[in-house]
């Protein structure tokens, strides 16, 4: 059921992706045609905000800390996975693989090498801190909107 705290965890780990997705596009090569990847990004972000932040608020403070934390967390890991799975597609379609299981494979060595490109201080930071903020924003949303 919609409600003004899953709102808010939607926008607050949306927003978070956006920041992020512009601090990780300098990590990469010049000339990297990065295309939708904000986009998705900010897409992923908004679900896992909804799905994962917003369906855990009212709890408490302590609760909205530590799922503050976890937010971002299984933000990263599913917005990795969908990023290497349209690489792999990427690749797969200039036919540089010998079968369907080299490039499901593909799609954990592509998203193992993103996930140690984009592990600097700053952006885990941003990350961290990011979702604490959406955590107790979302928290004071549910006590605030019921």
């Amino acid at each position: 059921m919609p409600d003004a705290a899953k709102l808010v965890a939607a926008l607050g780990l949306g927003l978070l992706a956006f920041i992020v997705s512009g601090m990780i596009m300098p990590l990469f090569e010049e000339d990297t045609n990065f295309g939708w990847f904000t986009y998705v990004n900010i897409v992923v972000g908004a679900i896992t905000g909804w799905m994962v932040i917003g369906s855990r608020a009212g709890r408490g403070l302590t609760s909205a800390v530590n799922v503050g934390l976890t937010g971002p967390i299984v933000m990263v890991f599913w917005a990795l996975f969908v990023q290497s799975c349209n690489e792999m597609v990427r690749i797969a379609m200039k036919n540089r693989y010998d079968g369907a299981f080299e490039a499901l494979l593909a799609i954990f060595q592509i998203g193992s090498e993103w996930a140690i490109l984009m592990s600097t201080v700053s952006i885990w930071a941003t990350l961290l801190i990011g979702g604490v903020i959406t955590g107790i924003l979302t928290e004071y949303a549910w006590r605030t909107w019921r």
